[in-house]
């Protein structure tokens, strides 16, 4: 497989869709540090299963997408795609029915990677193992990052370990194998929770059987409880009725009682009804008490508020009269000082007007001084402009013209140096050429030789890699049935460890299930014939009275079965102490039949059906499904154990061909690789001898054309050197003679000078001038503005000692009305305290009443509360 293009769209710094052909050999990418060359190695890196965000210079996957610029919005998702081609079908077996692949990744914000190989979903998984298969991947160490060449020199030989293997093309074949030891491993504990699992199923079914003991006692228990219970019953009602007969001489005692009760309470009503008549005329009296002190104790509350009136109303009075004798003493103070403000203001008014007088003659003075100037220095810059162009006009061409002449100098020293060295390289170009047309014939003949060897290499490797291939098809062929012999046989070996396992775990230890082996198919029946007797063991050398199975004679002439069942006994292999029950079990074709027949079954006799359904002589009758026989279970296992022996040796036998057969053919498939290898070692040798030559020939030839070039240069540089060395002497002889004849350029300097500092002297006298013009003009400026603030501030003065009359005329009369207010709120406060001496009397009164009203009601109260008790 070989990678023909790469499209980016949205990943990092590529947010249009980009394509990168690669063609085939060398291609390169070149540009400044920044434009992307490394993002295009991790997006390689990221396409082939990279999952590391380090790996991708970022702190989390999807950092890859574009993040967004001043002038681009971010993108929500990156996707890279790398076509790959496929025409030598070197790809999984669901992938070669194409000729090219299309691997694609793409990441969306908050969604993570999703992988498609031609349209498809996949796994990140499948597209990591297509390029491991390939010798190479995310991680390979073909992809080299800076700094990684050092990395390898240094490290370690695990590290170039991996280099090689990928190298060699088996580090896919390591992949798969750790991937199989991965389902080996989960297998082996898939067993082993199996056979816990067994375990705990041999432990419930122990629990169970205990489980149903305990039910059938519970039944009993249950049965004679109910018993109890009625016993206890019968007690209970008869102590009940003896409770009732009691219970009635009660109540006939009870009810004469009550009468008694009844007649005293009679009596005790009509004391209390005559107490409760006293109680309505005292409580009247307390409330018209009660009412009289509260209308009182309201108005004193009201004269109180009304005192505090008054005297609030007097001090308020008294504050008001002060503050406007204040005020009255503030405006005549006021009307003084704006009399004398006036005064200032108006003296300085004349002063300003003095020191105005005559400035419309002065300003015209220093006007007509200052235009003077200023025409003065108008003509000197002018002059001055004058000379400073002719100045540089006069510098530019002497500088032009010394220039040109040390240009032509250097021109001529180059033209006359370049002239001898294009000689001398001439004549060396001719000299090259020569040896360069030996060394091309010397070079050819060589290649020649080199390539009928490349031919004989390539017809001997042809016929390696033919018989190679062969071989390795047949060593392929071996291997797979190799592989195939010995899974069967692991497959066999672990299902007999697990039967194993499961028949010693059943074996009892000493019952007589452990002697017995029954024909395949007949285990159910078996067990369903015996039941839980199979777990009583053997009574050998037991006393005659010990427990277990004992050897009897078997019957002198037992009883037949019923006619149309066939005996079980057959079909087991058993003990003799066996015979006797097992010659009494009859074997039947289905339940139906065996239902049909048990009424025919003499004493002692049973029949069964293969399926485990159970027909006794005296009417138990147990179906299959209803009870399950482990004994049944174990027997199965026995049989399927012995039969999965055989078939393992027999699969043992296979897998020993199978090794053999693939160890000879891998021999000769080994020595045909190596005879390849030397083959293609050979080949390689000789086209690495033929590129050599075709090198040298074309480098032969490269330098023969380029000495020919070489020579051919060198004599037109020698003619156009030369030419221009002559070219350049003319040149210098007319610009020494331009130089020669232009003028002075000391005279222009000192001109120049002189004019300078007249303008300066002229600049100086204008803004001297223009400087006491405009000072002339800010005086007059600030003599109208304080005018206008003298005006303005006279005015306000003048406005407020007119309204100063006005004002303290108004002051006195509401100091006049204030004094008023004040003598009739002292006469309210007299008239104040007289009220409330007759309302102190009223109030003493009123409290007397309500006392004597209270007192009397309370006695009443009491009376009452005693005739209630004895109503009671």
């Amino acid at each position: 497989m070989r990678f023909d293009r790469l499209r980016l769209n949205g990943f990092k710094s590529f947010v249009d869709p980009t394509d990168l052909v690669i063609h085939e050999g060398l291609t390169g990418v070149v540009g400044p540090n920044g434009c992307g060359k490394s993002n295009l190695l991790e997006a390689l890196r990221w396409v082939m299963g990279e999952n590391r965000p380090t790996a991708m210079r970022g702190d989390g996957m999807e950092d890859v997408i574009f993040a967004g610029t001043a002038r681009r919005s971010a993108r929500a998702h990156a996707e890279v795609t790398l076509t790959i081609d496929n025409k030598d079908r070197l790809a999984p077996a669901g992938l070669n029915d194409a000729d090219a692949l299309d691997i694609t990744r793409r990441i969306t914000r908050d969604a993570g990677s999703a992988y498609r190989i031609n349209g498809k979903e996949v796994r990140a998984r499948d597209v990591q193992m297509l390029f491991a298969d390939a010798s190479t991947g995310a991680h390979s160490p073909a992809l080299v990052r800076q700094g990684q060449i050092s990395e390898l020199i240094n490290a370690k030989p695990k590290a170039r370990r991996r280099v090689l293997e990928e190298a060699a093309g088996i580090s896919g074949l390591y992949q798969r194998r750790h991937e199989a030891e991965l389902k080996l491993n989960a297998a082996e504990a898939n067993l082993t929770r199996v056979d816990d699992t067994l375990d705990q199923l041999s432990t419930q079914a122990a629990s169970l059987a205990r489980q149903a003991r305990a039910a059938a006692r519970y039944r009993e228990i249950g049965a004679a409880l109910r018993r109890a219970e009625g016993v206890l019953l019968y007690r209970r009602w008869a102590e009940a009725d003896q409770a009732k007969a009691a219970a009635a001489e009660a109540l006939r005692e009870a009810i004469r009682a009550a009468t008694d009760a009844e007649a005293a309470a009679r009596r005790a009503i009509a004391a209390r009804e005559e107490a409760e008549a006293k109680l309505p005329p005292l409580r009247e009296e307390e409330q018209v008490a009660s009412a009289i002190l509260s209308r009182v104790t309201v108005e004193r509350e009201a004269l109180d508020e009304a005192e505090a009136r008054a005297a609030q109303a007097i001090q308020a009075l008294l504050a008001r009269i002060a503050q406007l004798d204040r005020d009255i003493e503030r405006e005549s103070a006021l009307n003084r000082d704006a009399g004398e403000v006036i005064a200032r203001l108006e003296w300085e008014k004349r002063e300003l007007d003095k020191a105005g007088q005559g400035h419309e003659e002065r300003l015209e003075t220093a006007g007509t001084a200052a235009e003077e100037a200023a025409e003065a220095l108008r003509e000197v810059e002018a002059k001055l402009a004058e000379l400073t162009d002719e100045s540089a006009r006069l510098a530019a061409r002497h500088q032009s013209a010394e220039r040109l002449v040390h240009d032509l100098r250097q021109m001529q020293d180059r033209a006359t140096r370049a002239a001898a060295e294009a000689e001398t390289a001439a004549a060396a170009a001719r000299e090259a050429g020569t040896e360069a047309a030996s060394a091309r014939e010397v070079a050819e003949t060589a290649q020649d030789e080199a390539r009928e060897r490349v031919e004989q290499t390539e017809e001997a490797l042809a016929a390696a890699e033919e018989a190679r291939a062969a071989l390795e098809a047949e060593e392929s062929a071996a291997r797979s049935a190799r592989a195939e012999a010995e899974g069967e046989v692991s497959a066999l070996s672990a299902e007999m460890t697990a039967l194993k396992r499961l028949v010693e775990r059943g074996q009892s230890g000493g019952s007589i299930l452990d002697l017995v082996r029954v024909a395949r198919g007949y285990e159910t029946a078996f067990g369903a014939a015996l039941g839980d007797d199979l777990a009583v063991g053997l009574a050998v050398g037991l006393a005659e009275d010990g427990s277990g199975w004992h050897r009897l004679p078997a019957y002198g002439s037992p009883q037949p079965l019923p006619e149309g069942s066939e005996p079980l006994a057959p079909h087991v292999e058993a003990p003799e102490a066996l015979a006797r029950r097992l010659s009494q079990v009859g074997l039947v074709a289905d339940a139906e039949m065996g239902a049909a027949m048990q009424a025919r079954l003499a004493p002692g006799q049973r029949l069964v059906t293969r399926d485990g359904d159970l027909f006794r002589w005296d009417g138990m009758r147990v179906l299959a499904g209803e009870a399950a026989s482990s004994a049944a279970l174990h027997l199965q296992k026995v049989n399927q154990l012995a039969e999965l022996t055989e078939q393992a040796e027999m699969a043992q036998a296979r897998a020993e061909d199978a090794q053999a057969a693939h160890q000879a053919l891998r021999d000769r498939h080994l020595a045909a690789t190596e005879a390849e290898k030397r083959a293609r070692d050979a080949r390689r040798e000789a086209e690495r001898g033929l590129s050599d030559a075709v090198r040298a020939v074309t480098r032969a030839e490269s330098e023969l054309s380029m000495a020919q070039s070489r020579a051919e240069s060198a004599r037109a540089e020698l003619a156009r050197h030369r030419e221009d060395a002559l070219d350049a002497r003319t040149r210098l002889a007319e610009a020494e003679r331009a130089l020669a004849g232009l003028p002075d350029r000391g005279a222009a300097a000192t001109a120049l000078d002189h004019a300078r500092m007249g303008v300066e002297a002229a600049r100086i006298a204008t803004l001297t001038r223009r400087g006491a013009l405009d000072e002339l003009r800010r005086e007059a400026n600030a003599r109208l503005k304080r005018l206008q603030e003298i005006a303005k501030e006279e005015s306000g003065w003048r406005l407020r000692l007119d309204q100063a009359g006005t004002r303290a005329a108004e002051l006195a009369a509401r100091r006049d009305g204030s004094a008023a207010d004040l003598e009739q709120a002292e006469a309210e406060a007299e008239i104040l305290a007289e009220s409330r001496e007759a309302l102190t009397e009223a109030e003493a009164q009123a409290a007397a009443r309500l006392a004597r009203a209270r007192e009397a009601l309370s006695a009443a109260d009491q009376a009452l509360r005693q005739t209630a008790a004895a109503e009671r």
